[in-house]
């Protein structure tokens, strides 16, 4: 198949890679949590210049090819951009209506802090697996989650980790999760199919995620009681707290067993939050409006919003930025794809995985190569999708030729590139959960332990043959 773009050896192709590592270790350094308000995108921006230069100057590539490809990513990322926006306006108005301050309250009584890890982890694989999204998870539950850790004394980036663990186990595996569709589909593999094989590395690498949070929250301390009480008492003395609040929770649930698109979900989801808010919360409507309800509605929506719960980690922790608070985001998910469609354009993603393609000659390396370019994907495109397809369409041909099943494929694919998004800082799915959580990326990525595991379950299942098959030996009866 003839392509249009030139042959790039590999370690020309390194060069944006190694250019964009140096400007971000730089700028971390430099801005810290704040390096997401612009920072960031610079570096990114600089990045895809270095590898428009290469390709252009070195290469004669035609600005017109990379110009095609930067238009093409930037096209896939329009329903994330939607998606991002209304989770703003869901955070803001299920915080200050109440919704959320009562599912802390209630939690912290019900949750204690000896298993309270575990348990996180445990409930948002559950409402993961039953809305199909780790983002609505993180975006509704995970908030909550988030606020209980903190009345119990653990640290964000520990309850965070477990937020986004079981976020991603339940939506890995859910079959109303759009990535386990989308990797099924360029595996050429049944939904459920797809779904049983990912079981055998998915489960272990769970359990061992499981484990490692009962343990730490075994040994935590038990000494969080007075910050716990000064909490409740801040959220009953700055809000309504009502069970009745929960009902719009449940309101979303019938949403998403309806099946429904996620974006009339989280619109519906944050306009009957509003309404509520009028309701339980005319208080704190009208002190964010100034006395004018409409205006206190639309600013929660849209704008940062506070209340002075007299504990000033409380305070912290109720702000919300609302749509406004995810510009950032959507200013460095443009960059992002403007820096992966410059390498795509300029041919230098091609001879990237090419190269990795080359090193394979069995089922071991067959794996490694696909996990690998899974999370390569993840950093060089910045958007889970797009890793997905690419790294399954590299591959796809090189499974038939070695005789390997077609969910051996859609299986490392998952392990790969679904999971391990949002342990990158630029991607779509780290920045949007680092902006939902209010934690910095690499604050929580030691502890998403799930996600960190389940790539090396990949390769250790593959070295050790574990249910793998040739085409020809497929096992019986497995449709």
């Amino acid at each position: 198949m003839k392509s249009d773009t030139p042959h790039i050896h590999w370690t020309i192709a390194l060069v944006p890679f190694a250019v964009l590592v140096v400007l971000q270790v730089l700028v971390i350094k430099q801005f810290g949590s704040d390096a997401i308000d612009g920072a960031s995108q610079t570096a990114l921006l600089f990045a895809a210049a270095v590898a428009v230069a290469i390709a252009m100057v070195g290469y004669r590539v035609p600005w017109k090819t990379i110009n095609g490809a930067i238009g093409d990513n930037i096209k896939t990322i329009g329903p994330a951009v939607i998606i991002l926006f209304l989770i703003g306006a869901i955070s803001g108005s299920w915080m200050m209506s109440g919704i959320v301050p009562t599912m802390i309250y209630y939690g912290m009584k019900i949750i204690t802090p000896s298993l309270f890890l575990f348990m996180a982890c445990i409930i948002c694989a559950l409402v993961s697996l039953i809305t199909g999204s780790s983002w609505t998870t993180v975006a509704t539950v995970g908030i909550a989650l988030i606020g209980i850790g903190t009345a119990h004394g653990f640290s964000a980036g520990w309850t965070a980790g477990a937020i986004i663990s079981g976020a991603y186990f339940g939506d890995k595996i859910s079959p109303l999760s759009d990535t386990t569709v989308l990797a099924s589909s360029v595996g050429e593999v049944p939904l459920f199919k797809h779904i049983r094989y990912m079981l055998i590395t998915t489960v272990p690498s769970f359990t061992i995620a499981l484990i490692i949070f009962l343990i730490v929250s075994l040994s935590h301390s038990t000494e969080s009681g007075t910050q716990a009480a000064s909490f409740a008492e801040g959220l009953q003395n700055s809000f309504v707290i009502s069970p009745w609040l929960l009902l719009v929770p449940l309101f979303t649930g019938i949403l998403i067993a309806l099946r429904l698109p996620a974006a009339v979900i989280l619109f519906l989801s944050a306009f009957v939050a509003g309404l509520v808010m009028l309701v339980a919360q005319p208080d704190i409507v009208a002190h964010i409006g100034d006395g004018n309800n409409f205006r206190g509605l639309m600013l929660t929506y849209y704008s940062s919003t506070s209340v002075d719960t007299g504990n000033e980690v409380l305070t912290n922790l109720v702000q919300t930025r609302g749509m406004k608070g995810m510009l950032s985001t959507v200013f460095l998910i443009f960059c992002a794809s403007a820096f992966g469609g410059s390498l795509t354009g300029g041919g230098m993603m091609r001879s990237l995985t090419e190269a990795l393609a080359r090193g394979v000659t069995g089922r071991r390396s067959l794996v490694a190569s696909t996990v690998g370019t899974g999370l390569f994907a993840n950093m060089a495109t910045g958007d889970q999708y797009l890793s997905i397809v690419l790294t399954g369409n590299i591959f796809k041909q090189l499974y038939k030729d070695l005789g390997f099943e077609g969910r051996l494929l859609s299986r490392s694919t998952e392990d790969s590139a679904t999971v391990t998004s949002v342990l990158v800082p630029w991607n779509t799915c780290g920045m949007t959960q680092s902006m939902v959580l209010k934690v910095p990326t690499l604050e929580f990525v030691p502890y998403c332990f799930f996600n960190l595991i389940s790539p090396l379950m990949s390769i250790t299942v593959a070295f050790i043959g574990y249910k793998i098959f040739k085409r020809t030996e497929e096992e019986p009866n497995e449709e």
